[in-house]
């Protein structure tokens, strides 16, 4: 930790590794509550629940070491050999593939009907599950921060084959896991640094129209589930649940399958509806630490994971949620600021990339939870319950210090004029 009290930007780098720790304070406190209400209800799973905070604690301590091992080496480093573990972790996900299409492997469990989990058993124990996924993450923005880091020929639109080719084949792999939250956080991540680098914003106007005519084949090979997720947005309008329940066609083109208000209350909207409910019930200072029914009784499925927002916001109403999402806002304008002081050309790309997805993680999973976005399984950084997910977002914010602590040397004008 000695490094840590070095370089450039301590107030801004103590700060961000504060906030960092008090969201994951918050995140234990949370998956805490879930598990230990203060009165059981007769349908509660609160006994299967109950362990996991230690769970999370273990996963905090490892998650710090990580953070600890992001600043042992200057972050140049790890650019030199970014392109290994992108291909390391690209290795990691055709594993996963070949295990649900090929031959399955005994060590990668089907959860969910998705292969997402590789677990390793050692003298008979099983350890953690680790998600590739995850690591896919920063190995990506890694990998594409390297790639840009001098390039300007970035700046036509042919040049761009390069930076999409990096972010496309990984977007495939996880889409075949399948893994809809993870590839929709990654091409919002390519777009920014891609902006911060100077691509031509004509460019991605044309990338956006390109997107939108392949959509339709996107959502032809989407599975039905997916489809519903999302299709579950337009689906919370009681105009549109009645037009669709009169025209059967039209939940056929929605959901590929026909439509029943029942069928839409019992399993479509499940999640959607009991996930509003806990939002709005928590009110303006909510029912209090373990207390409320959405904590008490089983009302909200993966409210530790997640939809650990709800629970937060059940029990801590408006002003908890304030108080987290602000703690979020010191990590996003320290990472900003960090990013801004950096002459170097791969330290700013490499701080804006982990700043977007943090962003986008909490944007998208704060938007399903209240019904703006559809459910994509995308967790909370640093506050869902998860070893990888909570360990990748340590090991970032870890890197965040590195930048903001090492002075650049560089002979060149300053990037991006």
């Amino acid at each position: 930790m000695h490094n840590f009290f070095k370089g450039r930007l301590l107030f801004v780098r103590v700060c961000l590794a504060a906030a960092a720790l008090g969201l994951v304070a918050v995140g234990v406190l949370a998956i805490y509550s879930v598990g230990h209400p203060a009165e059981a209800g007769a349908a509660s799973k609160a006994d299967d629940l109950a362990n996991l905070w230690k769970k999370q604690f273990v996963f905090a301590a490892v998650a710090a070491a990580g953070f600890i091992a992001a600043n042992l080496i200057n972050y140049r480093r790890l650019g030199e050999v970014s392109y290994w573990l992108y291909g390391i972790v690209l290795a990691l996900l055709a594993l996963l593939l070949v295990s649900r299409y090929i031959v399955p492997l005994p060590f990668v469990p089907e959860k969910n009907y998705t292969h997402r989990w590789i677990e390793f058993t050692v003298a008979g124990r099983k350890l953690p599950a680790l998600q590739s996924s995850e690591f896919c993450k920063l190995a990506y923005i890694l990998a594409l921060a390297w790639y840009l880091r001098y390039r300007s020929n970035y700046r036509s639109f042919k040049a761009l084959i390069g930076p999409f080719a990096l972010t496309l084949v990984p977007m495939v792999l996880i889409l075949l896991e399948p893994d809809l939250g993870t590839v929709m956080l990654m091409m919002p991540i390519l777009i920014t640094m891609l902006f911060v680098a100077g691509a031509k914003v004509r460019h991605f106007l044309i990338v956006v129209l390109m997107s939108l005519m392949v959509s339709p084949l996107l959502w032809h090979n989407m599975k039905s589930y997916q489809r519903i997720r999302i299709a579950s947005l337009v689906l919370q309008s009681s105009w549109v649940r009645d037009k669709a329940e009169k025209h059967p066609w039209l939940g056929e083109v929605l959901v590929g399958e026909k439509f029943s208000e029942k069928k839409w209350k019992n399993t479509w909207g499940w999640q959607l509806i009991r996930s509003k409910y806990a939002v709005a019930s928590g009110g303006a200072e909510g029912y209090g630490f373990r207390r409320g029914p959405f904590v008490k009784y089983d009302f909200l499925e993966e409210r530790e994971n997640d939809f650990i927002f709800a629970a937060i916001a059940h029990q801590w109403g408006f002003w908890g949620c304030l108080v987290l999402l602000g703690l979020y806002v010191i990590v996003f304008g320290c990472g900003l600021r960090i990013a801004a002081h950096n002459t170097d050309p791969f330290g700013k790309l490499l701080a804006v990339g982990i700043v977007a997805m943090f962003v986008v993680e909490v944007l998208v999973n704060v938007s399903m939870t209240m019904g703006l976005m559809p459910i994509t399984g995308l967790t909370l950084p640093l506050v869902s319950y998860g070893g990888s997910s909570l360990l990748v977002s340590m090991i970032s914010v870890g890197l965040l210090n590195n930048v903001g602590r090492c002075r650049a040397f560089t002979v060149a004008p300053k990037p991006f004029e």
